[in-house]
């Protein structure tokens, strides 16, 4: 039986969302931590800096490469200000080290090169075999609903093998996970680990997980890339991930807009179908498209409702504005579904199908052949046609 969806009283997320939780007052837990966060004094950040500080001395003092740390970076305006905190601000030596999963907007490729001119760095990218993604883009859709798996496997995976093959024991990661489910509250020092990139990033599966599939053949030799370190190599190296989020205050749009005045960064050409910022994933053409209305099939909300959420919360939207954003943004099929589509050779009606496993039976009912969802701004909406088998409809009953 479907129950009503209830969202946030102050952000546009639903309850569904991921980690997240709601107060008796209907505020989730997402904007509590950004409320405390807000109330944060300056004499607060000034301590954490300090901090910030005496760490990275203190992991210097056994490092033995030519790096002072490693940055894994996409070039997107958060890899510019991690780079830009540690390479200007504080005169360090970087590595910046790319995951290229094939998938960059024009302007990400852009902001991606450059990054080597604008803050004199070292800069090391490494793309798996393109045959290698596509198998792997069809072969994750299928077993997870995500064809970005590839993705945020390399990303999380790469750059630690990088710190242990060059004996870098810093790395710099950007923000803290607070502002997507309230997960962390400002005492909390968040560092990387392996269990938040396999039960997180990686959703529960690993290289190994890929192999066998009688559909897309893939070797061990081919996700070599995927590997993650073993204890023994990390710890020898002293391997260690730091946020810069847990140190100095994490303003997104204020980062944007520094990085675009001091380095040259270039924000989108033109405005995404699926989200009205134009600063946000240009290292990732699915990252609010295709990918993004896989989470919206799953969820009922989408990337407008990520950017809107972490705008009330930062005061740079109202709620009623936000409301606006995702009634005109989440619900969109974007063009890039169809870039996806031929780029891997799967046929609409297949995505379809496959896309439909995936409804959450708490978000999504079945009525006249139409998918439901109950929406934020009040009265339910049809979004296009099920193509589950008669079988398989039944959970999605609404009495």
């Amino acid at each position: 039986m479907h129950q009503p969806m209830s969202y946030c009283n102050r952000c546009m997320y639903p309850a569904v969302a991921v980690n997240l939780s709601m107060d008796d007052e209907g505020i989730c837990s997402s904007c509590r931590v950004a409320e405390a966060f807000e109330q944060l004094t300056p004499e607060f950040w000034e301590k954490r800096r300090l901090k910030f500080e005496r760490t990275v001395e203190e992991i210097r003092k056994t490092n033995t490469s030519d790096y002072d740390c490693l940055i894994p970076v996409s070039g997107g305006k958060d890899s510019y200000f991690q780079t830009h905190m540690m390479a200007t601000e504080y005169g360090l030596k970087p590595l910046l080290v790319t995951y290229h999963g094939n998938n960059y907007l024009p302007e990400g490729d852009y902001n991606r090169d450059h990054m080597r001119h604008a803050f004199d760095a070292d800069h090391l990218v490494f793309g798996p075999s393109v045959e290698v993604l596509k198998k792997l883009n069809r072969l994750c859709f299928r077993k997870m609903g995500d064809m970005n798996w590839h993705a945020h496997c390399g990303i999380m995976t790469y750059p630690i093998q990088v710190a242990v093959r060059f004996k870098i024991p810093l790395m710099m990661w950007g923000e803290t996970a607070w502002d997507i489910s309230g997960m962390f509250e400002p005492d909390d020092f968040v560092e990387f680990s392996a269990r938040v990139r396999h039960e997180h990033a990686l959703r529960g599966y690993e290289w190994y997980d890929m192999l066998n599939d009688p559909l897309e053949p893939l070797k061990e030799r081919d996700l070599s890339w995927a590997k993650y370190p073993t204890d023994e190599e990390i710890l020898k190296v002293g391997v260690r991930g730091l946020y810069i989020g847990n140190f100095f205050k994490w303003d997104p749009n204020q980062h944007s807009r520094m990085v675009q005045e001091r380095y040259g960064w270039k924000p989108a050409d033109k405005p995404f179908e699926r989200t009205y910022r134009k600063v946000s994933n240009l290292d990732d053409r699915y990252e609010n498209g295709a990918h993004d209305l896989l989470k919206f099939i799953k969820f009922g909300y989408g990337r407008a409702s990520d950017h809107a959420s972490k705008d009330i919360r930062t005061g740079y939207m109202t709620r009623e504005q936000g409301i606006e954003m995702v009634r005109k943004h989440d619900h969109v099929v974007s063009q890039d579904l169809y870039y996806w589509l031929d780029y891997v050779g799967m046929s609409e009606d297949e995505f379809w199908a496959v896309a439909d496993r995936f409804r959450d039976p708490r978000v999504w009912w079945i009525q006249d052949g139409q998918w439901w969802k109950d929406n934020i701004w009040g009265e339910p909406s049809a979004y296009g046609a099920v193509h589950l088998p008669a079988e398989a409809q039944a959970k999605y009953s609404r009495k």
